[in-house]
């Protein structure tokens, strides 16, 4: 059996009440499929055996094979007879037109702004009227993860896209999600600068965006779809500004 351990929650407590197998198939495959973009499960990696990972996410192994099969489909991983299931990627051999998106253009991450406020904004008005309470709940727990790691002065970036994935889960619409996962952590464009030679992440930034993303959650639990987009559309429009900001701060000398 793999050694790896894949996500931190088993997405049983997320889902709650929804019957539906495909989404429990969405749900696994979308742990999988960021633990795998985001480098937790390294390319040459075996995934934990089907027994594993019908055990840790407490669904049937039936579940498990679909949600497999969708990864093995996007070229993410290969099954090797006899030995098991193995990462051959990071990304989908289909989102190669994301890889021209340069962070450090101004023009660029506008550009994928707008990409972004296009398919979120619809997703925080459905997700308002669709979700199901372990829905709003995973949302509202989502904004408090980011409070907690901002308090304790860790990288927010991760549980920003986790955010962000928890409210496409929440229009009960798979392809929100996949949508997003096609995209991968480059969504959170201060995640470049984090990495790159700037400065860390400024307090009232995260702050400022925070507040926007409790508002969003806020409008998302009390079922508001205007507030929900609107909320979402400020979100989104505000980063292009603020972005553009950080981008024009001179580099310290």
């Amino acid at each position: 059996m793999s050694d790896v351990q894949i996500g931190q929650k088993k997405p049983s407590r997320r889902i709650g009440g929804e019957p539906a197998r495909v989404n429990l198939v969405a749900r696994v495959g979308g742990d999988l499929r960021q633990a795998i973009a985001s480098g937790s499960v390294a390319v040459g990696t075996k995934l934990p055996s089907e027994a594993a990972l019908t055990e840790q996410y407490e669904v049937s192994r039936t579940v498990v094979r679909e949600a497999v099969a969708a990864l093995r489909a996007d070229g993410l991983v290969e099954a090797r007879q006899g030995s098991g299931v193995y990462v051959v990627a990071r990304e989908p051999a289909g989102t190669q037109n994301f890889h021209t998106m340069d962070p450090t253009r101004i023009s660029s991450v506008i550009e994928f702004l707008e990409l972004r406020a296009a398919v979120e904004i619809e997703a925080a008005g459905l997700a308002s009227q669709r979700r199901s309470p372990a829905q709003e709940e995973a949302v509202i727990e989502g904004c408090e993860e980011i409070e907690r790691l901002m308090k304790a002065g860790a990288p927010t970036s991760d549980a920003d896209f986790a955010l962000h994935l928890t409210i496409a889960d929440a229009t009960n619409n798979m392809r929100f999600r996949e949508f997003l996962e096609m995209i991968g952590p480059k969504l959170i464009p201060r995640r470049a600068l984090q990495e790159g030679a700037r400065e860390a992440t400024p307090a009232n930034y995260l702050e400022q965006i925070q507040t926007e993303h409790r508002t969003i959650a806020d409008a998302i639990s009390n079922r508001d779809e205007v507030a929900a987009r609107d909320a979402m559309r400020h979100h989104l429009k505000g980063s292009q500004d603020r972005y553009r900001q950080m981008l024009r701060r001179p580099e310290p000398a």
